[in-house]
């Protein structure tokens, strides 16, 4: 059984200090001929967990990466402050599927946090003040012991762990997961969300993620967005796992 989670449930706007609200407006993707989203809604909220559902090919991952600005769409993408004000484009982070790379290689966790937090040549930085750097960014998510490891010696939860560390370099006002668990173990799991519980409440950091897990996303998520090209439905797990266009997509959910 995983345990229960008690929600950090945003209790208003007023109590935001950045970003309070994503509003994606009428959002449409086609390539070509093939129409991958179609007039899709959803405003996600500071302190929550959205949870992204539906059937393969649904359109969720490119929902994700028309928020990022890697796949061209049509409609509206607005970030709102407490006074209901627009705000300029919020910090963004991103955890991918998973990472392709040589898992024979000999590069280390260090070797990846260097390569992607250096925006100068290596020799411009202190080692001593870099390896503290990526140490605190690994201590976030419970994964400062890994900092020397090789990449293909990592478990798969391991792995994800890290990636989230440099998804939170610098710390993002809305964090975007893409399955961040697949193929994860029990333990795993339950580590991993225990990590984003306490994003949310230190952080009061917005949330997007993509999931397969139904009973996972029904005990974590504070707001669940069904996607099928278009929002079928939307509300809190309760609402949307009870709701009969959930179950002629997934069958018994729960």
């Amino acid at each position: 059984m995983f345990k229960t989670i008690l929600h950090h449930r945003a209790s208003s706007c007023e109590d935001c200090t950045k970003l309070c609200c994503t509003k994606v407006e009428h959002f449409s993707v086609s390539f070509g001929d093939v129409e991958i989203l179609r007039d899709v809604n959803m405003h996600v909220h500071c302190g929550q967990l959205t949870a992204l559902i539906g059937p393969n090919g649904a359109g969720k991952s490119t929902l994700l990466r028309s928020i990022l600005g890697a796949v061209p769409h049509t409609g509206e993408l607005h970030y709102v402050d407490a006074k209901g004000q627009h705000t300029g484009h919020p910090l963004i982070g991103y955890v991918p599927q998973y990472l392709s790379f040589d898992v024979s290689a000999p590069v280390s966790v260090m070797d990846l946090f260097m390569a992607a937090l250096s925006r100068r040549p290596v020799w411009f930085f202190s080692s001593h003040h870099l390896r503290a750097r990526v140490r605190d960014d690994l201590a976030r998510v419970r994964s400062e012991y890994l900092i020397d490891r090789r990449l293909g010696a990592l478990s798969g939860g391991e792995l994800q762990r890290v990636l989230l560390a440099l998804a939170l370099d610098p710390m993002p006002d809305l964090l975007l997961l893409d399955e961040p668990v697949s193929g994860v173990d029990h333990n795993g799991l339950e580590l991993f969300y225990d990590i984003l519980s306490e994003l949310r409440e230190k952080e009061d950091m917005a949330i997007i993620l993509i999931s397969h897990d139904l009973p996972l996303m029904a005990r974590h998520a504070d707001q669940v967005v069904l996607l099928d090209h278009h929002v079928v439905t939307s509300g809190d797990p309760q609402e949307v796992f009870s709701d009969p266009r959930t179950r002629a997509i997934f069958g018994a959910v729960i």
